[in-house]
């Protein structure tokens, strides 16, 4: 049968009019995957077995597998698949042809070496803890002690910190003459520094001696703040003694000052308890006038910690035998933003290192 020109016209309006009736102009410019689809798609767990990947390559088309570029000599080639897909060990992909041995392929988490290395090479470097470093402090309030008692005569130079400090380069705070470091821990029954547990760590990897220190509440019982440092610093081999900070606080809230017999009392039941659980005899910190009032001809048997800013140990407190000497507020030094306190050790390098090993967990 033969057809005019416009008979065709005709039959091919009807045929368009049929298949726009079925598909709006809306609906073909929005195609394309379905979320619902891709959604309610589970993604396999990963890494996925071998056994699965060798299984599913054979459904891929031949024409696919030869389109895709072949490998070069140290290149890695796969066929595309999802990131979780990916394994650590040697797979074998079956294809028609040609056969590909895969290499490992390393994970999405995994690095290469120059990436995950550190910016600055001082922070990966091993310190051995019994290097001394020598000082290189500087003072922003310094201080004449005279040039007899100088704290430049001291071999062995430390810091305490806290809080306050915020955070500290303490490989580079070690460089500048940090050999041994006092980290606050704890106050009171129930309050621990912030930065204890991060200052602790971080000042043991830089090679330094450190300890711990906790400042006494006079509002709570003994037994109490002992068991909350215990609960709060770890009991490791090579720790310095445990510390107890007595003084005077006009900031705290506790405004109670109690007898010296009280006051001595409290600080033997927190102490004892402390030496019972660490095996090391704590030291007392104090400052001059707390000492003045309560501490002057007591504890003999014990390692002090004084603090002096305006005058040599021997004339704040005198008579009084000494292993660290606190000796400015106001010291400064790369490797921590504001000042920091700074503190020497009484003896030479070989003394030092003889009391460490004496005293040290």
């Amino acid at each position: 049968m033969r057809f005019s020109a416009a008979s065709a016209i005709v039959l091919a309006s009807l045929a368009l009019a049929g298949c726009t009736s079925s598909m709006g102009l809306s609906d073909i410019m929005s195609s394309g995957p379905s979320k619902e689809t891709t959604a309610s798609v589970a993604r396999p767990a990963s890494p996925v077995p071998q056994a699965d990947i060798a299984a599913a390559a054979p459904s891929m088309p031949v024409q696919q597998a030869m389109s895709a570029p072949m490998p070069q000599a140290g290149i890695l080639v796969a066929p595309p698949m999802p990131a979780t897909m990916v394994t650590e060990e040697p797979v074998q992909v079956a294809m028609a042809a040609p056969r590909i041995e895969l290499d490992t392929v390393p994970t999405p988490d995994t690095k290469p070496i120059a990436l995950i290395a550190p910016s600055n090479p001082m922070k990966a470097t091993p310190f051995a803890p019994g290097q001394i470093y020598g000082r290189r402090f500087r003072d922003a309030k310094p201080i004449n002690f005279g040039k007899a008692a100088s704290p430049r005569n001291f071999a062995v130079h430390g810091v305490d910190v806290s809080r306050w400090q915020g955070e500290i380069d303490w490989p580079k705070l070690r460089t500048q003459g940090a050999n041994f470091a006092y980290i606050k821990a704890t106050d009171g029954g129930d309050h621990l520094d912030p930065m204890f547990r991060k200052n602790w760590r971080a000042a043991e990897a830089a090679g330094l001696r450190r300890g711990a220190y906790h400042f006494f509440y006079w509002c709570r019982t003994a037994g109490e703040q002992a068991d909350w440092f215990i609960r709060n610093v770890p009991k490791v081999a090579g720790a310095l003694p445990p510390v107890i900070d007595v003084e005077y606080n006009g900031e705290s809230s506790c405004k109670r000052r109690l007898s010296r017999a009280k006051t001595l009392e409290k600080m033997q039941v927190f102490m004892d308890k402390l030496e019972r659980h660490y095996g090391q005899r704590p030291i007392i910190y104090t400052a001059p006038d707390f000492y003045r009032d309560n501490l002057r001809g007591e504890f003999l048997d014990y390692p002090f910690w004084l603090r002096a800013v305006a005058e040599p140990p021997s004339k704040v407190y005198p008579g009084r035998k000494w292993v660290f000497w606190q000796y400015s507020g106001s010291g400064l030094s790369h490797g921590v933003e504001g000042k920091i306190d700074l503190n020497v050790f009484r003896g030479s390098a070989s003394d030092w290192h003889r009391w460490v090993s004496r005293s040290a967990g």
